[in-house]
């Protein structure tokens, strides 16, 4: 609060994407969980990846992909799997994306545990 009893705005830690950073994240998580699902098999071991969130630099230059990994015995070998993989996804996602962007992103690929973080709350929950 300031002196006269107004909230001030607070500033976001990330600034606000635009139109067609939104757009084009949408686009590039729709490609990828296609990549994942069609070459969980040969490139995966069979593992369930899904892709949950990404986020496009403002110059869509590069892009965080954020990985849910499920039905795998040790998610950090296919985790790893994935991070040998990202040219080899990065060039069937330029395949795809080819005519709607210039120039494919960079992706750099994490491991998104928030529904593991969520069922652990909820374990203790019920305790």
């Amino acid at each position: 609060m300031n002196n006269k009893g107004f909230i001030q705005k607070t500033e976001y830690l990330y600034p606000m994407e635009s139109l067609r950073q939104q757009k084009v994240n949408k686009l590039i998580q729709k490609e990828l969980a296609e990549i994942f699902r069609s070459n969980a098999k040969t490139l995966f071991e069979g593992a369930f990846i899904t892709v949950t969130v990404v986020r496009i630099s403002p110059d869509l230059g590069s892009a965080k992909v954020y990985l849910s990994i499920m039905a795998a015995k040790n998610k950090q070998d296919i985790f790893r799997l994935v991070e040998d993989q990202t040219s080899v996804i990065r060039k069937k996602l330029g395949n795809l994306v080819g005519k709607q962007l210039r120039v494919t992103p960079e992706l750099a690929f994490f491991i998104d545990d928030s529904l593991d973080y969520a069922m652990k709350i909820e374990e203790l929950l019920k305790k």
